[in-house]
């Protein structure tokens, strides 16, 4: 067995907008005060992001706020699916990679994110996208704040759930930020970085991606898969 851990943003789909608007909105409305800038969003957890952006504005926050603050963004991305279909995208080659791959015997599919759980299961929904994803096994914002501690969540779920024991040389990685790299490190698992978000091909090799691609529509994915089941 293998399991593939996908990032979403910037991976898999793009909200343009809208999830940034949606934070703003619950940011305001958990705080009582307008959010005039948000902290750097990329491969950071949600409780990490609101944490950092209430210091920006020299606001408290607590564990309990921020949970008021995920249920409120559930609640808007819920409200807000027709908007993000139609202002946001699937990234090129999203979903044909999850198909391809979902054909592939043996290979299991899951995420790791920093979106908490139902946001997660919104943003691959209104995109057609989560038909491959085994949410159960995932790691989200809401388990912990440290991205690697999410890789391990992640492993240790499919184990209990598929009785068996994922071994890192089982998992590969798929992100697009030095965070995804880290993370992928941190657990000995093999990272494939895809250069579809902020952070350079260049930047995402220097983090020390053990492979770097410009978008999925590139065919080294499922050649990784190949190689590592018939070595």
């Amino acid at each position: 067995m293998q399991v593939v851990l996908w990032d979403i943003d910037h991976t898999l789909i793009a909200t343009n907008g809208v999830g940034g608007e949606i934070f703003g909105e619950c940011f305001q409305q958990i705080t009582g005060h307008p959010m005039r800038e948000q902290a750097t969003v990329d491969g950071m957890t949600e409780p990490v992001i609101f944490r950092k952006t209430a210091t920006l504005h020299n606001l408290p926050s607590t564990r309990a706020m921020f949970e008021d603050f995920a249920a409120c963004s559930a609640e808007r991305h819920r409200l807000r699916a027709d908007e993000l279909r139609t202002r946001g995208c699937a990234l090129p080659g999203a979903a044909e990679a999850l198909a391809q791959i979902a054909e592939v015997a043996g290979v299991v599919q899951t995420v790791v994110t920093g979106n908490i759980r139902p946001v997660a299961e919104i943003k691959l929904g209104v995109f057609g996208l989560d038909t491959h994803i085994r949410f159960a096994l995932g790691g989200y914002g809401e388990d912990d704040d440290d991205r690697a501690a999410l890789v391990r969540t992640a492993m240790t779920r499919t184990s209990q759930a598929l009785h068996t024991t994922v071994v890192p040389e089982d998992v590969l990685l798929i992100g697009d930020t030095p965070a995804d790299v880290a993370a992928g490190h941190a657990n000995h698992v093999q990272v494939l970085a895809v250069a579809s978000g902020r952070t350079t091909a260049a930047d995402l090799a220097e983090a020390g991606a053990h492979a770097v691609i410009n978008d999925l529509t590139d065919p080294l994915l499922l050649e990784l898969l190949t190689r590592r089941r018939h070595p």
